[in-house]
């Protein structure tokens, strides 16, 4: 019988697939759906920073009727009101998916300062949620800012909002640092308990007709799994961080890689998207037909087989591989 468990912050799930966060998860019918398509685990769609000002600032609205009452910068995001079930909604959404299945439910909560984050992280807690992701959407802009200023803002979020929940906390980041193993070993000191490698930021496009800057959404594709295998591969080892990969993964061979780069879980929800929730199925039966091949008896026996610490040749991780990389490109040739 091949074992697919795997060990994600501090839970055993039944599988590393796992859903990341995304509106499919506004839906209690559709987090049933994911269950019953035999996902590990559930990443609740984002709380965002921006949901929780927008309430501790009703007041102000009130008293300032008819005048702008935000920085512009937030018009870059979609109406807070709207956009989801608003902060003591998604407490009552985090009890109702708990109520529901008997999968992990993970919350998430997107943003780059304390604030009311850690009041939240703690409602969370107690509504049932079973781990916290941290989903630090933060761009620097300001030329006075150094990047260990940047990076110990990271560590300082990480390290308030852990000392304020018991339930274990990942960090989801992006890839624009200047040491990604140092980070991620600061990170694991301030108290996180997994990686999830990386977030996607989402670069605005400008319409020419009305010269705004607007959203551009694109659903992820195989190719940026690269990015995170490398990184996972690297990573694996070094830290006792639990290690997640998110983009970029659409089927079962990109499950496979991300299992033997080191990852604990792979999540996924562009392929959702495009294929339906029951795509986890098929999935899963390609994981269990290719290690059936393959002779496998598990996942954990396969997790960090094609790590940087356990292949023969460590320098296709780094530089040294570089040359062989460019050498191996044979163009083609047109005309006579």
């Amino acid at each position: 019988m091949i074992d697919l468990t795997t060990n994600y912050l501090g839970m055993r799930l039944k599988n590393p697939l796992v859903v990341s966060a995304s509106q499919l998860c506004e839906s209690i019918d559709n987090i049933r759906k994911m269950e019953d398509a035999r996902a590990g685990a559930v990443v609740l769609h984002s709380l965002f920073e921006e949901q929780i000002t927008v309430e501790s600032q009703e007041l102000d609205r009130r008293l300032f009727a008819g005048t702008e009452s935000f920085g512009e910068s937030l018009s870059y995001f979609p109406d807070m009101n709207s956009y989801n079930l608003g902060p003591e909604g998604y407490l009552e959404h985090v009890r109702r998916a708990k109520a529901a299945v008997g999968i992990p439910v993970i919350a998430s909560l997107n943003g780059v300062s304390p604030g009311g984050w850690i009041t939240y992280a703690k409602k969370m807690e107690e509504a049932g949620a079973d781990a916290l992701e941290l989903n630090i959407y933060s761009i620097a802009t300001d030329p006075t800012m150094t990047g260990s200023q940047v990076e110990q803002g990271y560590c300082d979020l990480v390290s308030q909002i852990r000392a304020s929940i018991r339930i274990p906390v990942a960090v989801k980041l992006g890839p624009y640092f200047s040491s990604m193993p140092y980070m991620a070993r600061q990170l694991e000191r301030a108290g996180a308990a997994a990686l999830v490698l990386f977030n996607r930021f989402y670069q605005p496009d400008f319409d020419l007709e009305n010269l705004e800057v607007v959203p551009n959404l694109i659903l992820s594709n195989p190719y940026e799994l690269l990015l995170r295998l490398h990184w996972v591969a690297i990573l694996y080892g070094q830290v006792r961080l639990d290690l997640a990969v998110t983009g970029g993964v659409h089927s079962g061979p990109e499950v496979l890689k991300a299992m033997m780069a080191g990852a604990r879980v792979a999540m996924m929800t562009s392929a959702l998207l495009k294929y339906g929730i029951d795509h986890l199925k098929d999935v899963q039966a390609y994981l269990l037909a290719w290690m059936e091949d393959h002779e496998y008896e598990s996942i954990q026996q396969m997790q960090g087989s094609m790590a940087r610490k356990s292949v023969s040749d460590p320098g296709a991780f780094e530089r040294a591989n570089y040359m062989k990389v460019l050498s191996s490109y044979v163009p083609r040739m047109s005309g006579p």
